[in-house]
């Protein structure tokens, strides 16, 4: 009988299949229609601090203020009034999730300022939440602002979230730290339970016939894997919180190399929007069958057998991988 389980957060789960935060979170159905798919855990949509804010007239008074001279500037947020489930809403959403199904529901909260709006963290402890992922979304552009005081940003908000709940608490990671592994390193003295590597940070486009800014969601693909196969396979054995993969998780064999990297689980969405939700049930029916064809007894054996924990200098190893990458590659003849 192969063994599926894993260890996320304090919890043992059943398979290492999560899905990640998302609009699909939004209606109670898909949530039951994805325990009964197979998912170990649910990542709900994130409440977002501008949400919060509004609700106490906060972010009106900031906006307001200079529209006389930069009156674009209320373009600049959708409708947060009637974006997703708005901040009651969203504790009433856990509430009602914990009360359909037994897997754990983990609440997200997306923001980048210390506030009255982390305060939310504890409220959706009291609302049920067995977890919190704390996803910063939050690409510097002030020219005096350095790369200290961005990772002091983080810090100290990721310890203000985790001192407010007694509920594990992770921390979704972007990549574009000057250090990675010691900004998961500061992570992990905060107190900071898991790493989920990465966010996806989706760029706007440019509509040149309107001369305007718009939005353009590219789903994943499983090219977006190979970035949080490297980084897990460095972390993997020398950092406490618990690691956990996002992007690019499609198939069996993705899930399987995230699990070889080191990760304790992988999260999908992009592959859900494709094939819907029963995807998952796909997933894991492919996964036993590869574990039994290679006499796998249990994820918890693979997990980080192809890390670099072994490796003595990283940094090396990965350079050399780098010249063999870029020497792999031959130009044919013209006749080819």
């Amino acid at each position: 009988m192969i063994d599926l389980t894993t260890n996320y957060l304090g919890f043992k789960l059943k398979n290492p299949l999560v899905v990640s935060a998302s609009p699909l979170s939004e209606k109670l159905d898909n949530i039951r229609r994805m325990e009964d798919a197979g998912a170990a855990a649910v990542v709900l949509h994130s409440l977002f601090e501008e949400q919060i804010n509004l609700e106490s007239q906060e972010l009106d008074r900031h906006l307001w203020a200079g529209t006389d001279s930069f009156a674009e500037s209320l373009t600049y947020f959708p409708d947060m009034t009637t974006y997703n489930l708005g901040p009651d809403g969203y504790l009433e959403h856990i509430r009602k999730c914990k009360a359909a199904v037994k897997i754990p529901i983990i609440g997200s909260l997306n923001g980048v300022s210390t506030g009255g709006w982390i305060e939310y963290a504890r409220k959706m402890e009291q609302a049920g939440a067995d977890a919190l992922e704390l996803n910063m979304f939050y690409i510097p552009t002030d020219l005096e602002m350095t790369g200290e005081d961005v990772e002091r940003t983080y810090c100290e908000l990721a310890a203000n979230i985790k001192a407010s709940v007694t509920i594990p608490v992770a921390v979704k990671l972007n990549i574009y730290f000057s250090t990675v592994a010691h900004m998961a390193r500061k992570l992990e003295m905060v107190g900071i339970d898991g790493l989920v590597l990465f966010n996806r940070f989706y760029q706007p486009d440019f509509d040149l016939e309107n001369l305007e800014v718009v939005p353009r969601l590219i789903l994943s693909s499983p090219y977006d894997l190979l970035l949080r196969l490297h980084w897990v396979a460095i972390l993997y054995g020398r950092v406490r919180p618990d690691l956990a993969v996002t992007g690019g998780v499609h198939t069996d064999l993705d899930v399987l190399k995230a699990m070889m990297a080191g990760a304790r689980v992988t999260m999908m969405t992009s592959a859900l929007l494709r094939h819907g939700i029963e995807h998952l049930k796909a997933v894991q029916t492919e996964l036993v069958r590869w574990m039994e064809e290679h006499e796998y007894e249990s994820i918890q054996q693979m997990q980080g057998s192809m890390s670099q924990r072994s490796v003595e200098e990283p940094s090396v190893f990965m350079r050399a991988n780098y010249m063999k990458v870029l020497s792999s590659y031959s130009l044919r003849s013209p006749r080819e």
